[in-house]
């Protein structure tokens, strides 16, 4: 009987974790498609580079989704068999919380594994790429990703591009440009306008055609006309140096190159992500016991308040370990620690052991 019900309380399990963690998967996924359209739009992304985008950030979703997404399906499964009175009927085989973490820890720890390996290396390194992609867009900068009847940024200057016109080989009709200079701004109004590389220099340089250049400072009189045939810009696109990746998208050998707080504090959330998932476990099993015939969803908030509260717990630890607020010794396990107890307490609480301690106690001092 033990096996039958250890593949039955995992069956069930799995399949609810699954859904869960699909379903909120694809909420996040969603907001994250409209907002790399809008960069792609922007001139932030490669169009030819938005599923690949898509895939590396659903990457960074899993290490997160997946713990909790286990919590909730151990307080969705269990909370169904305590609804429709089959705990009840195992409980009276004997059969308590104890017994119930075989099934579930056997996924936990699988699923720690798996989560482990997001969190500390494919996680970051998919933010690593996502980065790079943003950068080598940028580096790449072209006048054909330009959307007609659209404002966006382009170059180093951060000029701000309009067409109302592009045609198949980049060139742009009736075309408005805009460039900051420290205090003076210049703008360029013209007819058409097309990009050429400098072989000399490397640099690009869009030439206008037909058209009017404005300078000066805004609030002054003091502006300079200028019409012209032709007229030529050179801009930079912005670099990336090797010290811009953030500490989120470094590797963990990277990390302890440099240990200081911010290191030492992003190692230990990389490492929490696993162990998150384990206490998660631990504390779901006697949160999901239920009276039978009551509602499934009972304890599903109290779950999702308790998981509020632990996330918020460690992201605060880490910012106070890196503000030098907590001792790195400290760090965030002190919160793992916090939520082992009470993951203890409720399951010595289902199992009556403080009454019996109590009684004991009662027993031995009557005597």
């Amino acid at each position: 009987m033990g096996s039958i019900l250890n593949r039955y309380i995992f069956r069930e399990t799995a399949l609810t974790w699954f859904a869960v963690t699909g379903v909120l998967l694809l909420i996040l996924l969603t907001d994250q498609f409209a907002r790399v359209l809008d960069d792609a739009a922007g001139a932030e992304l490669p169009k030819n580079a938005i599923f690949a985008v898509m895939g590396l950030s659903s990457i960074q979703y899993l290490t997160i989704l997946v713990p909790v997404g286990i919590f909730l399906a151990i307080l969705l499964a269990l909370a169904r068999m305590y609804r429709d009175s089959e705990m009840a009927a195992l409980m009276a085989c004997g059969i308590g919380n104890v017994s119930l973490y075989r099934p579930v820890m056997l996924l936990a720890v699988f699923l720690a594994v798996f989560v482990g390996w997001l969190a500390l290396d494919a996680g970051p390194s998919a933010q690593r790429e996502v980065q790079l992609i943003a950068d080598k867009a940028k580096k790449s900068a072209d006048l054909a990703v330009l959307t007609p009847g659209r404002f966006i940024s382009f170059g180093s200057e951060a000029a701000i591009v309009y067409a109302e016109k592009v045609s198949e080989d980049g060139t742009l009709s009736n075309v408005f440009v805009q460039r900051r200079r420290g205090d003076r701004v210049v703008v360029i109004v013209a007819a058409e306008a097309s990009q050429r590389n400098d072989e000399k220099t490397g640099r690009k340089i869009l030439t206008f055609v037909d058209g009017e250049r404005y300078e000066g400072v805004p609030g002054s009189r003091e502006f300079r006309l200028m019409k012209f045939a032709e007229h030529g810009i050179p801009f930079e696109v912005r670099e990336t140096k090797a010290g811009e990746i953030s500490k989120e998208a470094q590797s963990v050998s990277e990390l302890m190159e440099t240990p200081d707080l911010e290191s030492i504090a992003e190692i230990q959330w990389r490492i929490s992500v696993p162990i998150t998932l384990l206490v998660l476990t631990l504390i779901a099993v006697p949160l999901s016991r239920a009276p039978p015939r009551t509602g499934r969803y009972n304890n599903l908030a109290a779950g999702v308040l308790l998981y509020i509260i632990y996330s918020n717990l460690l992201a605060a630890s880490k910012v106070w370990v890196e503000q030098e607020v907590l001792s790195p010794w400290i760090g965030l396990w002190w919160v793992h620690g916090l939520f082992c107890l009470f993951a203890v307490s409720l399951l010595l609480g289902q199992n009556h052991m403080f009454k019996r301690i109590t009684a004991r106690r009662l027993r031995s001092g009557g005597t």
